[in-house]
């Protein structure tokens, strides 16, 4: 539902950042094509996508978030939520040597972007190798794909969906459910060989790689 509207830009710090946005927002809209909370902190731009949430009432699916940080080259207070076509649609219009990118002016409400995830107060609870989320979303997307029949409806392809993704990896600290294994994957946050960090605050559990940050809120704590 569109709330708001604006005329802002983003000025990237260099070619390579805008590739990165790009790839970033071309995988979350393969995983959930729905929005990017845009947020600026001087010349540091946060963008949050979701990859999964609950979308029926009852239903068990995490609160699951991917988070990407960039550097900006100018600074920049921005805070809107905005369609992912949209930035995906100025982000190719955009030339080789362009880093200016167009805030799309109309923002979207979405109850994700409403509860974000603490920025400090974050302790370390263990760590996870990036092969074992590789695994676990593998064998989930897999899990999922020989249980839903043929043309199924939609609260089984939920019900179904919150239940490999809502239940919680097997020897992993933090009771972190499958569903961040799969965001993981999706954003491209994994790659063989590499492990990340898993951390908790408050109500939210974070996993940490050097390509970007795994948020999630399980659904028994909401």
């Amino acid at each position: 539902m569109s709330t708001a509207t604006h005329t802002e830009e983003l000025l990237l710090e260099d070619a390579g950042t805008v590739a990165d946005l790009r790839t970033f927002v071309t995988r979350a809209r393969t995983a959930d094509d729905g929005a990017i909370r845009l947020q600026g902190a001087g010349q540091v731009l946060a963008a949050y996508v979701c990859v999964m949430r609950s979308k029926l009432l009852g239903e068990g699916t995490p609160t699951v978030l991917g988070l990407r940080t960039m550097a900006l080259g100018a600074p920049s207070s921005i805070d809107v939520t905005v369609p992912l076509a949209s930035v995906a649609d100025r982000l190719a219009r955009m030339d080789a040597d362009d880093l200016r990118l167009p805030v799309p002016p109309m923002t979207v409400h979405e109850s994700w972007a409403g509860i974000g995830a603490p920025r400090g107060a974050w302790e370390e609870i263990g760590t996870i190798s990036a092969d074992t989320l590789i695994a676990v979303a593998k064998a989930g997307v897999q899990e999922i794909g020989q249980i839903i029949p043929v043309n199924p409806g939609a609260l089984l392809v939920n019900n179904v969906r919150a239940s490999v993704w809502g239940r919680p990896m097997a020897g992993v600290p933090g009771e972190i459910p499958g569903g961040a294994a799969f965001a993981a994957y999706a954003l491209g946050f994994v790659a063989p060989g590499e492990s990340g960090t898993i951390f908790g605050s408050h109500k939210w559990l974070r996993i940490s790689t050097a390509r970007g940050h795994i948020l999630v809120r399980p659904k028994s704590l909401l």
